[in-house]
């Protein structure tokens, strides 16, 4: 999730937990330490300068529930032993601190990206995509608690403000998952009548709402991608077909940068030849044709491709236009095509 969202939810996950007499200084230490396993791209960017290592390697140590309690436990030990607050309240503290710093993976694992849980054990990542990376709606029932919570204090109204924020904003989770196997079920009947019954396939919502949901499924020459209103939409999925050079992406399937790649976005890649380069694109961020990553990784030569330093590639697109057909999308289904 975003940084806002983040320490939003640290500072507010600790504030809950800490003693009344100690709240704003939990809102603090759970803002940064909300914040803290993002900034793991600075140790990342200091060693490489490799895009795929760079994307690959966000959300893996900072952010693996077998390191991260080890860390909040640590920074406990070390504040505890210079006495303070921490020291006058050592049990609560040491929950405040592991509950906000366990919360970020967690969360980041609601959205599409992949979350490396359990790094350094080799299971792909986890992408429950169930928010999009930004969402108002999940966001400002924290925001709202932690402003309530610093101006409030020692009262009892910050402690209720704290509780209602984590509720509603936990609520909103549950509801993006009702919400996701709601399209998940349409997305398998339509695809099953394509005879895709048993493609590879993911669900994710548009940007920063629950509403609208995109859903892409593999082919064997590409991919088809369709999109799913809850509120508007009625009947059958319609899918869009299309193609990616799956005959290159095979050939350079044992490079290892797109084997690394294959891993970590679960095989959902568009590929497509560019002056030369070969490119490819995740699917699961963005939308035909314009995606967040995409990277060239091979260069042509004769009938033969030769792996490259990968490079990302940026292609311009047209936000607004893109944000304005999504909200119009939200309530208005589309004209069924002909069969």
């Amino acid at each position: 999730m975003d940084s806002v969202t983040q320490i939003v939810l640290g500072a507010a996950v600790a504030a809950a937990i800490a003693p009344p007499g100690h709240r704003r200084a939990a809102l603090l230490a759970g803002a940064a330490l909300g914040t803290l396993p993002d900034l793991d791209f600075i140790p990342i960017n200091l060693v490489t300068d490799d895009p795929v290592a760079r994307m690959t390697w966000h959300r893996s140590f900072s952010h693996s529930l077998l390191v991260l309690p080890i860390v909040a436990w640590a920074l406990w030990a070390w504040f505890r032993s210079r006495g303070g607050r921490v020291a006058q309240a050592p049990r609560r503290w040491f929950w405040a601190m592991q509950l906000a710093l366990v919360t970020h993976p967690l969360l980041d694992a609601f959205t599409v990206y992949g979350t490396q849980l359990l790094w350094p054990l080799p299971p792909r990542p986890v992408m429950w995509s169930s928010v999009f990376i930004i969402d108002p709606l999940y966001t400002i029932w924290l925001l709202i608690a932690c402003i309530a919570a610093w101006w409030l204090r020692e009262r009892r109204g910050a402690q209720r403000a704290l509780v209602a924020g984590l509720v509603l904003s936990t609520a909103y989770l549950g509801f993006s998952l009702l919400a996701k196997a709601s399209v998940d079920r349409v997305a398998d009947a339509s695809l099953a009548r394509m005879g895709l019954a048993d493609a590879s396939r993911f669900s994710v919502p548009m940007p920063f709402n629950t509403l609208l949901w995109r859903v892409v499924a593999m082919t064997p020459d590409g991919f088809v991608e369709g999109e799913r209103s809850i509120v508007a939409d009625r009947g059958p999925m319609q899918f869009r077909h299309y193609r990616s050079d799956t005959a290159a992406l095979h050939a350079v399937a044992d490079f290892p940068v797109v084997r690394r790649l294959m891993w970590f976005n679960h095989g959902f890649m568009k590929a497509e030849q560019r002056d030369g380069q070969l490119v490819l694109s995740d699917l699961r961020m963005g939308s035909e044709p314009d995606y967040t990553f995409r990277f060239a990784v091979a260069e042509r030569h004769g009938d033969q491709w030769r792996a490259i330093d990968p490079q990302q590639i940026e292609w311009p697109w047209d936000a607004a236009r893109r944000l304005e057909w999504m909200w119009q999308r939200i309530w208005s289904q589309p004209p069924r095509t002909a069969k």
